[in-house]
């Protein structure tokens, strides 16, 4: 299978102040899908300007054509399930069947305590996560929706007319833990991976490397136990966060040798992070322009 380049494009610009742009020039330059982050506010761009992931995805589904859009990843830190289900059945009719949804389970950032609740556990994130999916699968393939468990509840819930995709589209479930990689294998269309964050400051490409083999082992492991065929998953890595970083944009030869590795871990969609000047994605604008271009041709 042919790997497939995507990007995304965190919403910290105004929309008639470059914003915009980022999203045409994605379709332009043959993306398969531009995704955003959705968070209210993240990391050392806190101070700054930042705008809403689904407002942000309709008004890019309004100025493209064939471009996937998605998060990366939405989380139950702020959503609830019946409310995300009526934005992305909307999100899905404006853009004609285009979205994916990444999720996943939320960390201890800013969004976790920004409504004024004390940060979940770890246990307790986990424990929503796998409530939240499931729910949020009812919600998207089911007229009518009634449920009460121990963290969300929703009563006679319509989500009428659906998804333009059916059954409903795509999950893109971001999980290392054997609950979530869990969940990926029972609901994901696809499964999403930042590698290990233990390794990103002192790790080597090698060790990182090995340990996204063992995350894969270990999601294949899952679907075996559920009877799926791990094959029927997509495979996609967020870049920048593994010991390479940002060197993998240093040339077109230096990501077709980093994308050529990771590729033959089985890994089906990479995703690059659109350059921002003085930040930790800042990355020359026309190399990354080529390897977008160039690079999908020498890694058939």
């Amino acid at each position: 299978m042919s790997l497939r380049l995507s990007t995304v494009i965190l919403p910290h610009r105004r929309w008639n102040e470059g914003g915009a742009r980022s999203w045409t020039r994605a379709e332009q330059l043959g993306f398969h899908a531009g995704y955003t982050y959705d968070h209210l506010s993240w990391r050392t761009f806190r101070d700054g300007p930042w705008f809403g992931a689904v407002p942000t995805l309709t008004a890019a589904a309004s100025i493209t054509d064939r471009l996937r859009l998605g998060t990366l990843v939405t989380s139950p830190n702020f959503r609830h399930p019946v409310t995300l289900a009526k934005e992305l059945i909307s999100l899905d009719d404006i853009s004609g069947g285009r979205v994916t949804l990444g999720i996943g389970a939320g960390g201890t950032g800013f969004d976790a305590t920004a409504l004024g609740q004390e940060p979940w556990t770890p246990r307790e994130r986990a424990d929503r996560f796998a409530e939240f999916v499931p729910l949020l699968e009812r919600l998207l393939t089911e007229d009518s929706v009634s449920y009460e468990g121990d963290f969300y509840a929703a009563h006679e819930a319509r989500t009428i007319p659906g998804c333009v995709q059916r059954p409903r589209l795509p999950f893109a479930i971001a999980a290392t833990g054997p609950r979530g990689l869990k969940l990926a294998a029972r609901h994901g269309q696809a499964w999403v991976t930042t590698g290990d964050p233990r390794l990103y400051e002192t790790g080597t490409p090698e060790q990182s490397v090995q340990a996204l083999r063992d995350q894969i082992e270990k999601l294949t492991d899952a679907c075996v136990a559920l009877g799926r065929d791990v094959q029927e998953l997509d495979k996609i890595l967020l870049t920048g966060f593994t010991p390479d970083r940002s060197r993998p944009l240093d040339s077109l030869d230096a990501f077709v040798d980093f994308a050529g590795r990771h590729q033959e871990l089985g890994f089906t969609e990479l995703v690059l992070h659109w350059p921002i000047p003085d930040s930790d994605f800042a990355a020359d604008e026309k190399v990354f322009e080529q390897i977008a271009m160039e690079a999908p041709g020498q890694l058939r």
